[in-house]
């Protein structure tokens, strides 16, 4: 079967990958020059089965109101004049419930904790490197009440099997011995031993050598413009290529992954799909005190942040502001991850060889992404993965693949569509 992959960020890529090996003639078409260019570029690098608490939770309507106007703030609602900003905002609200927070927690761990397995066994298989470090994910907390509020949502995360294990602030600073300087403040510190890090974009970018080794056709810098339907399914996409020159390419299926440009896409063929873009930011920066730096991938559970080493560079990412598809640097917010870093790893970063970047994060009123069938019969989607798009790529790309081969997926996870 020929299938088109619309989009080769993070879910892209791994979609086009598990459709080839299902047998499928695959082409990928973006508007980039190369994959993984936009929110899968210099995401946080985390394969982060534990960082599994929905923004919408039952502590986060008060959070929100208290960060309203702050520029710093680590989630900013920055009211516009854009309703689907409000109606994403009340679909929010809706998931902050203690019920549905607990659905939710229980649909990111399956689907992580699987996707995590998957990347596993794709390692195994071909061998693809990407600055990845084992040593697991510890959290940290520097507020008591913060690390008291997350002993629930954590007890829930061990009983679906994510071995979550609060450690006591000693045992925190042997495994990772740069929380020195910070230990009187340590209030507590989960530690995941089995969740990962990584480099996302060079991921994505070894992993398309091997598609097109394997016969998949990446389309670059070819904009979509449209799906068009006929006859109840989708007839063909319609593209410019890198000339302008107008295109219609035709599949026998198509897949939506293209994060949060998908419901602008799938709306005018009266689908509505419940995705805002969350900025979110990230700061790269080269290692300067060796001494100080984290070797361990690391999550500032209050400001949250997170903290990967990738080779000698040091990556910092976090926060989200929902500001429609602006994707301006907002330098207060760049500041206050580069201050942060100085002040829990002082030294351990070059801070005036920072690199700051900003991406779109396609986000979910519940953190629980989109997979599965569409209204119509030949448009499947993998989008709306929110900040955990890299932690959960590779389980729904092999998802995505066995639905649109007809086959059963491999995890417990409300897919789309399905009965």
């Amino acid at each position: 079967m020929k299938v088109i992959v619309l989009g080769a960020g993070l879910l892209g890529v791994t979609s086009a990958y598990f459709l080839r090996q299902q047998g499928h003639d695959v082409t990928v078409v973006d508007r980039q020059a190369s994959a993984a260019a936009e929110t899968s570029f210099a995401n946080g690098g985390q394969i982060s089965v534990s960082h599994a608490e929905p923004w919408a939770n039952p502590s986060a309507p008060l959070k929100v109101l208290k960060w309203l106007g702050h520029e710093d703030a680590p989630l900013l609602f920055r009211v516009r004049a854009d309703m689907r900003q409000w109606l994403w905002g009340l679909q929010f609200l809706r998931e902050c419930t203690p019920a549905r927070t607990r659905h939710n927690i229980g649909q990111i761990v399956r689907l992580g904790t699987y996707s995590r397995d998957t990347l596993q066994q794709l390692r195994r298989d071909i061998g693809i490197a990407y600055d990845e470090r084992t040593q697991g994910i510890l959290h940290f907390y520097t507020s008591q009440k913060e690390f008291d509020g997350a002993e629930a949502p954590a007890a829930q995360m061990r009983e679906l099997g994510c071995a979550r294990r609060v450690i006591s602030a000693d045992e925190a600073v042997r495994l990772e011995p740069a929380l020195r300087h910070i230990r009187p403040q340590l209030a507590g510190a989960p530690y995941t031993a089995e969740d990962e890090s990584g480099d996302a974009n060079r991921f994505a970018r070894e992993l398309v050598k091997r598609c097109e080794q394997d016969g998949v056709q990446f389309l670059m810098s070819h904009t979509v413009t449209a799906l068009r339907a006929a006859g109840g399914a989708i007839d063909h996409v319609e593209a410019t290529d890198t000339e302008g020159r107008f295109l219609r390419l035709r599949a026998d299926a198509y897949v939506l992954a293209m994060g949060s440009l998908s419901p602008l896409y799938a709306q005018p063929l009266g689908i509505s799909l419940p995705i805002y873009p969350a900025k979110g930011y990230s700061v790269t920066m080269p290692v300067k005190g060796a001494a100080m730096a984290h070797q361990v991938s690391l999550t500032d559970d209050e400001y949250k942040l997170v903290f990967s080493r990738l080779g000698d560079r040091l990556r910092i990412a976090g926060t989200a502001e929902l500001n429609g598809y602006d994707r301006d640097l907002n330098r207060v917010r760049c500041e206050a991850i580069v201050k942060r870093v100085e002040q829990l790893f002082p030294g351990a970063g070059d801070a005036d060889q920072a690199q700051f970047w900003t991406g779109l994060r396609p986000a979910t009123p519940s953190n629980v992404p989109i997979i599965g069938r569409s209204k119509l019969p030949n448009l499947f989607l993998n989008t709306g993965h929110g900040t955990l798009g890299w932690t959960h790529s590779c389980g729904s790309g092999k998802s995505i693949a066995r639905i649109v081969s007809g086959l059963q997926p491999e995890v417990d996870f409300a897919f789309a569509g399905s009965q």
